[in-house]
């Protein structure tokens, strides 16, 4: 994600814009969601887990659009594997409050 005015952005954020096709509807639907840069990877977290309406589309079609303030980007979303979840959720807790992240 080598986009230096997101990242600068992505570093003053702690929610941003997320835009995904809709896998029914077709339709742009678009959410905020909390996120966490590390290093290159943007990491997005589906409050309700794999039953976020978000994340059944981008399981569908994974381009995403992103928008942080001003700054916007079209990225390629990709799934992180089940053996990874805990990882990234600990990236959240270090940044959100740890009992909100396991909700």
């Amino acid at each position: 994600m080598p986009n230096d005015a997101l990242t600068a952005r992505l570093a003053r954020c702690r929610e941003i814009n997320i835009s995904v096709t809709g896998r029914k509807s077709g339709r742009i639907i678009s959410n905020p969601v909390w996120f966490v840069l590390d290093e290159d990877k943007l990491y997005l977290l589906p409050v309700q887990g794999s039953d976020t309406q978000w994340y059944k589309n981008v399981l569908k079609n994974p381009s995403i659009r992103i928008g942080a303030g001003s700054v916007e980007a079209e990225l390629t979303a990709v799934a992180t594997d089940g053996t990874q979840v805990s990882s990234v959720v600990e990236k959240f807790s270090d940044t959100y409050v740890a009992s909100d992240v396991r909700k």
